[in-house]
């Protein structure tokens, strides 16, 4: 590879195989304007549709969500990644996220309503133990999808002690600790019935955290204590300006890196939504069409946006406005089933994001 091509950012895009996506698609990052170019296709996992890379940036790891729930390991030194060993049973059922937190990669089951720890072999490859598992307990009033948990996402806080887990099916979130390979319960905060948490993510400070709802179109707006791991909702801020024609089903949020502004996404309406941050609160300052049909996920990266369309099989670039956070479509390239998008940072880390399919 030449030393151009090493300097070169590059994307990783997961699709839904089962509706038709070609599986982990490499794309270059034009260092000039942000636009994707596939590079190349890697088969073998059925569903992956959620993608992470490692902190030093030369493994990507991605889930296969199905019944039988795993999880995959690639090497991208290159610019088709390379299979680390086979993909490794994450002992529960249709994972939909994942992360990297001290030594293991960890996967939020939405089927099984539970939370696993993989370890990883000192090389970055998934080793081939037992992962330990959480299962997480109880329901809501919203039928049917809160008859039992649904662990929707996983992931470390800004400190790197604390491994927070998302369930729409319990409204709630559980801070946890990660103890001889099992995540451990910390403490459990209860979001409002029936708003049926999908996504959070940290304000660039470690002060706050924002749940996006699925169920109910909102953020909820919270203080974060990482010194005793507390979170303490003190906001909800609608996702629309007014009442969605039928079912929202939000999805994707985003934060900018300097703090000033949040992104969501919301499928039904196909749009992206814009946040100012006002301390304790945020403030919706507009919406715009996500360039696609039914984006499942976004991400900030380099002063852009990227949304993963679904049904329209598209992944979408924005340019930015720096003053206004508002998201100018700048162009898209086609990724059938498209459901996550993660960018490197510098050659090395990243920016992360995340049907019919049935709803997830």
């Amino acid at each position: 590879m030449a030393d151009g091509d090493r300097r070169r950012r590059r994307a990783f895009i997961g699709s839904f195989t089962a509706a038709g996506g070609p599986g982990v698609v490499t794309a270059a990052v034009d260092p000039h304007n942000g636009a994707l170019t596939v590079l190349s296709t890697v088969t073998g996992v059925p569903d992956p549709s959620y993608l992470a890379l490692s902190p030093e940036g030369d493994m990507l790891y991605a889930v296969s969500e199905t019944t039988d729930g795993a999880v995959a390991a690639y090497r991208v030194a290159g610019d088709t990644p390379e299979p680390a060993g086979p993909p490794v049973p994450v002992d529960g059922s249709g994972p939909t996220h994942l992360s990297v937190h001290a030594g293991h990669v960890l996967t939020a089951n939405y089927g099984s309503g539970s939370v696993s720890a993989v370890p990883l072999r000192p090389d970055g490859g998934l080793a081939d133990t037992a992962p330990g598992v959480l299962q997480h307990h109880g329901s809501g009033p919203h039928t049917p999808r809160q008859q039992q948990p649904h662990a929707h996402q996983v992931q470390p806080d800004p400190s790197g002690r604390w491994a927070v887990s998302v369930d729409l099916g319990t409204d709630s979130v559980r801070v946890c600790t990660l103890k001889d390979g099992t995540l451990v319960p910390h403490r459990e905060i209860a979001l409002r019935s029936g708003f049926g948490p999908r996504h959070l993510a940290f304000h660039p400070t470690g002060q706050y955290a924002y749940v996006v709802g699925e169920l109910t179109p909102a953020l909820t707006v919270c203080r974060w204590e990482p010194a005793d791991g507390t979170l303490k909702p003190l906001a909800e801020v609608p996702v629309l300006a007014a009442a969605p024609a039928g079912d929202a089903y939000p999805s994707g949020i985003a934060v900018s890196p300097d703090g000033r502004f949040v992104w969501t996404a919301t499928r039904g309406e196909d749009v992206l939504s814009v946040f100012a941050v006002e301390g304790d609160t945020l403030r919706l300052t507009g919406t715009v069409p996500c360039g696609g049909h039914w984006p499942r996920a976004l991400t900030e990266a380099h002063g852009l946006l990227y949304v993963a369309n679904e049904r329209s099989g598209d992944v979408t670039w924005f340019r930015l406005d720096p003053d206004t956070g508002l998201p100018v479509r700048a162009g898209a390239v086609e990724v059938p089933a498209a459901s996550c998008v993660v960018v490197e940072t510098a050659r090395g880390g990243s920016g992360t994001a995340k049907g019919p399919l049935p709803i997830r």
